[in-house]
């Protein structure tokens, strides 16, 4: 009866009234249409800021409840979750990033903590330091061993543009959050979360990571199978399924407009930094002035004041595009760079099939080997295909999540900052 009362009670809670008196509706399966061309109207010169398409494929609007909402806070609430029990048997922490210099280079290592209760692992808790290549050594061997499973993305290698010192605060701070993010994805992973190589990397020590990556394929072998990729690639593949062929095209829909986005994302970051920048010089000023005009004090004083608060509330507004939005927005752009990567190595495999078979009608080589390849690659293409398609969906409901996310706090994070502005004026502007 108890746990009736709670499905009663917590079936209520979604049904009736949100803590801020909005009508709270589940977001369902569905998701945001962020992308669609009615959120922005962007009055701009350059083109490709105005061409946001009115397609709804990509996102669709049955999250949203049939009841319109009172007020902007109450639609944010009606779209949020609460949170299901965790059930996580893996919990990953990359910090305290440090610096070392030899004569050769300079990089940074991460101290990555792990806490486990499997039985697999020898412990209960580890502690190592990785540098960046070796988290690009994990993907390569995620990807070699899981070529049609979408392998989370890595930050970029080289330094963003615009960013003056490779190795400064904000650039590190940056990368150990998308590193950290990067291992946690893997963790949540169905399949990717029991690879050997993964357990090594979060496990060995500096030297025994090095000894086990020496263990791979060796370079020949390597470069036979590069040859064969490229061979294949070059063949290209003849008769692509369709559900393939819609989720292509889907992947290049989606790289178009979360590029653009993330460009439009990046701009008015910067805009509202150049604006933070030249509106916290005016307090100082305010209060210099009021110095010089015993009757206007109070109201020059007043507008310092007035300044101040909105600078404290644009800081936060800034920190809040920084930690929650563009992160997002700019992984979902490395994932799409993955995607086509996913795509063209499920062609090159498929490719290999279709150049056998084609190879066994012309008579090109003997019968009974080609026969025995053949039902080698068929086998493979189909758990490539299945591990794809398995994967596809897990992607698009979580990028859905993320991404709804990211905008709802971002609008609610808009919310208070224009009420915040709006009661930086406490004053009656008729006495001014």
């Amino acid at each position: 009866m108890d746990g009736e009362r709670a499905s009663e009670a917590r079936s209520a809670e979604l049904a009736g009234e949100s803590p801020r008196g909005g009508a709270a509706g589940p977001g369902g399966s569905g998701s945001s249409s962020l992308l669609q061309a009615d959120v922005l109207d962007l009055d701009e010169d350059e083109d490709d800021l105005e061409v946001f398409s009115k397609d709804a494929s990509l996102m669709d609007m049955s999250s949203f409840s049939p009841m319109m909402p009172t007020s902007p806070l109450s639609m944010i609430n009606q779209i949020k979750f609460e949170d299901e029990p965790d059930l996580k048997d893996l919990f990953i922490t990359v910090d305290e990033p440090e610096s070392h210099v030899t004569t050769i280079e300079t990089f940074i290592t991460y101290r990555i903590v792990t806490k486990t209760s499997r039985g697999e692992f020898d412990s209960s808790e580890f502690e190592v330091r990785r540098r960046y290549q070796d988290f690009l050594w994990l993907k390569g061997k995620l990807e070699e061993a899981y070529p049609t499973l979408i392998i989370p993305p890595l930050p970029e290698k080289f330094i963003v543009k615009g960013m003056v010192e490779r190795f400064n605060d904000d650039f590190i701070e940056t990368r150990r959050k998308a590193l950290h993010k990067f291992l946690n994805r893997i963790a949540d992973h169905p399949t990717l979360t029991f690879n050997e190589d993964f357990k090594v990397f979060l496990t060995a020590q500096a030297w025994e990571l090095s000894s086990h990556k020496k263990q791979g394929p060796g370079l020949l072998s390597r470069m036979g199978q590069t040859v064969r990729a490229v061979a294949s690639s070059m063949r290209g593949v003849k008769n692509r399924p369709e559900e393939f062929m819609e989720m292509n095209n889907f992947i290049e829909m989606f790289s178009q407009k979360i590029n653009l986005i993330d460009k439009i994302s990046q701009r008015i970051y910067k805009e509202e930094r150049e604006y933070f920048d030249e509106m916290k010089e005016y307090g100082p000023i305010h209060i210099l002035w009021s110095a010089s005009e015993e009757d206007l004090v109070d109201t020059l004083k007043g507008v310092a004041s007035c300044i101040d608060r909105c600078c404290k509330a644009t800081e936060k507004r800034m920190t809040g595009l920084s930690e929650a939005l563009l992160p997002v927005i700019h992984e979902y752009v490395l994932y799409s760079e993955m995607l086509m990567g996913v795509m063209k190595r499920r062609d090159q495999i498929q490719a290999e099939l279709d150049s056998k078979v084609e190879a066994l009608t012309n008579k090109k080589a003997d019968a009974g080997l080609l026969t025995e390849e053949i039902g080698k690659l068929e086998d493979k293409v189909e758990c490539a295909n299945n591990a794809l398609k398995a994967d596809w969906e897990r992607w698009k409901q979580n990028m859905q999540n993320d991404i709804k996310s990211a905008f709802t706090d971002t609008a609610e994070e808009n919310i208070h900052y224009y009420e915040q502005r709006a009661d930086g004026f406490p004053w009656n502007w008729s006495n001014v």
